[in-house]
């Protein structure tokens, strides 16, 4: 299994602990030094990913903001059914997936020499 990048978390104590996923949020500081964020849910902040991240694309957006986008709760609207990605046996397989997405983007970069 591939190591996830270290990422700092940072907990809402005023918040039921949880790493449920409704809908994350990339969160991109107005400094243009300053690392990333995903707000994973009200409890959960996972800090210090790298600007160069967004460099990895897929298609026309990084692969980050493809798995942001992806990896949300979400109903269609014709057929009623949900979609939830989470995982019942393995509650921090997102939280995870967020780092290993990180490592594999900077590696890539690395080895592509960007």
């Amino acid at each position: 299994r591939l190591q996830p990048y270290p990422l700092q978390r940072v907990e809402d104590a005023r918040q039921a602990p949880s790493l449920r996923v409704e809908a994350m949020k990339l969160l991109i500081p107005q400094d243009a030094e300053a690392p990333l964020a995903v707000q994973v849910n009200p409890f959960l902040r996972l800090e210090g990913i790298p600007r160069r991240v967004l460099d990895y694309k897929l298609g026309s957006r990084s692969a980050l903001e493809w798995v942001i986008e992806q990896y949300r709760v979400s109903t269609d609207k014709r057929s009623g059914i949900t979609n939830d990605p989470n995982r019942a046996d393995d509650e921090g397989y997102i939280v995870r997936l967020i780092g290993q997405v990180v490592r594999v983007s900077l590696e890539t970069l690395q080895l592509l020499g960007g």
